[in-house]
């Protein structure tokens, strides 16, 4: 019973950590999420898998998995409702998901070591210490994003073959079938996920009689293969596309050689002397702990696993190493039982040593890393909050300026826009849109500027660098022929834009003298809230806060 109470304390206190580190980003949401938020809306209201009620089915998300849980959640009513306790459910729903599976990553990490450690709880605590120590870990896991659902599935995972190696039942076909369910569930939360299906097949041809390895590898690849495969069948009957809509629209490439150069880059986040040191005393562990050497293999895998994914996924615009999640996590796994190990291995003088040379490690890390937390801070990246105002609320008033009852805008960010937005919201990236994913992949700019001006027509436009420079839309004759400026900056390039015919009289007018008392409030409110203040629920039609006199 003490030791099951010293399990809970240690999974508690490392959770507190991350909490505590979270604490610093206020209910900062990242944009990105809010299209899933979007989504779960539609299907726990009945509108299907579409990003607003009445649009074509396409899937702008990529992350199934993770996307039921919000559908569950605002099935409860503990999602997408109000506030609770003064917080909004949008902000405090994903948020506490994102806790819960950080407590279970580190529950994991319990459940593993314990079978060759006497001190699984401090092990448990101190990869807590080390996951809080990562900002982009916590930035990610705490984002409204499925970053904390991934690492749980890919930590659960480990957990299952290093237990496995551990007490020999590497060929085991329940250890296999778990396996491949945990990768599925990996593979649903992420499209990279799908790498940790050879995990399992890895571990069982190197530690298994290739005789016997044969009937547990099928088993976990077919465990893995009827839930993945029949997503796959409903998302092609569903969308027509094979993959997520998303890899389209950032065109995603096949792995290539020079992908390699990438495994610099968390290396460099985290500091070369700390990931040196990492190396070395995990391989000082695999020579002093002989217990330890065939389990640890089963988190090795994963963590390798998770850095090819990380190289061979495109970078991701906002920097913080979104997509290094699963890496962080393993890395903090391994790093956490092989520093407690090592120095339990060693003599008294030469443990103490170790600790100073692995502190003397950590020295050049620890302030770079509370730098970067700190400027993560003072601007995340892409708020939902301040989309939601600026893009769906203003362009709200617009259209009740003009007496617009129905039109369209578009834009490159669409998910706090979609929540809030009673106007068709037309994605110029694409996540959500299959037709301009399609033009965006292949580079057809043309193609994209002759889809919107000539198809789509939106009534209104905005656009901003980077996409109008990618795109050339604020360059097109027809913009400035077809289209009038409401707000543009001196560049050009960052502005709103309504359809000429969309207007009637002194519109045009009104629209200007409405945007040059809103556009700088908002704006202003965004300079001086970094993370938004948008409300304790987020709906259509909504006018901005100041608007709104709120």
């Amino acid at each position: 019973m003490a030791a099951r109470w010293r399990a809970v304390a240690a999974v508690a206190g490392g959770t507190a950590l991350i909490g505590l580190h979270g604490w610093t980003y206020g209910n900062w949401i990242n944009d990105d999420a809010a299209i899933t938020f979007a989504y779960a809306r539609d299907l726990a209201e009945g509108a299907g898998p579409v990003l607003q009620p009445g649009a074509a089915p396409v899937e702008g998300f990529s992350n199934p998995a993770w996307l039921a849980l919000l559908v569950l959640g605002k099935v409860l009513h503990l999602f997408d409702t109000g506030a609770i306790l003064g917080v909004p459910d949008y902000v405090l729903f994903p948020k506490a998901l994102g806790l819960a599976c950080c407590a279970g990553i580190l529950a994991a990490c319990h459940f593993a070591v314990k079978r060759v450690t006497r001190w699984p709880s401090l092990v448990t605590v101190f990869a807590g210490g080390l996951l809080a120590a990562i900002p982009s870990f916590v930035i990610w896991s705490l984002s409204g994003l499925e970053n904390p659902l991934y690492a749980l599935a890919v930590a659960w995972l480990a957990a299952l073959l290093f237990r496995a190696l551990a007490g020999g039942r590497v060929h085991d076909a329940r250890i296999a079938a778990g396996a491949g369910l945990l990768a599925a569930v990996a593979a649903l939360t992420r499209p990279d996920g799908v790498i940790f299906v050879v995990a399992y097949p890895l571990v069982v041809l190197v530690f298994a009689r290739r005789v016997r390895a044969v009937v547990p590898a099928s088993a976990g690849v077919l465990a893995f293969a009827v839930p993945y495969g029949a997503y796959l069948l409903w998302r092609h009957a569903e969308f027509g596309r094979w993959v997520p809509n998303t890899a389209v629209a950032k065109n995603q490439q096949p792995p290539a050689l020079a992908d390699v150069t990438r495994v610099a880059e968390p290396v460099e986040y985290l500091g070369w002397p700390v990931v040196v040191a990492g190396v070395l005393v995990t391989g000082l562990a695999l020579w002093l702990v002989p217990a330890l050497r065939r389990p640890l293999a089963g988190w090795l895998v994963p963590l390798v696993l998770a850095l090819v994914a990380y190289c061979v996924l495109n970078p991701e615009p906002g920097g913080e190493f979104r997509f290094a999640t699963p890496l962080w996590t393993m890395a903090a796994l391994v790093a956490a039982v092989t520093v407690v190990e090592g120095l339990r291995a060693l003599p008294v003088r030469r443990r103490a040593l170790l600790a100073v040379v692995l502190a003397g490690a950590a020295v050049p890390s620890a302030p770079a890393l509370a730098d970067s937390g700190r400027g993560f801070a003072s601007g995340p990246v892409v708020p939902l909050c301040q989309i939601a105002e600026r893009y769906g609320r203003v362009f709200n008033g617009y259209a009740d300026t003009i007496g617009l009852r129905e039109g369209s805008v578009l834009l490159p960010d669409i998910g706090g826009t979609t929540l809030t937005s009673r106007l068709r919201v037309v994605d110029s990236v694409g996540l959500a849109d299959a037709h301009i994913a399609d033009l965006v992949s292949a580079g057809d700019f043309a193609g994209f500027r002759d889809y919107v001006f000539d198809e789509v027509r939106p009534t209104f436009i905005h656009s901003h660098v980077p996409w109008s420079d990618l795109t050339g839309l604020t360059h097109d004759a027809r913009l400035s022929g077809e289209y009038a400026a409401v707000v543009l900056d001196r560049t050009g390039q960052n502005g709103d834009w309504v359809r000429l015919d969309a207007l009637d009289g002194d519109d045009l007018v009104r629209l200007r003298a409405y945007a040059r008392v809103t556009v700088p409030r908002v704006e202003a409110e965004r300079a001086g809230s970094v993370t938004g203040r948008c409300g304790a629920v987020l709906r259509p039609g909504q006018l901005p806060s100041s608007a709104a006199g709120r």
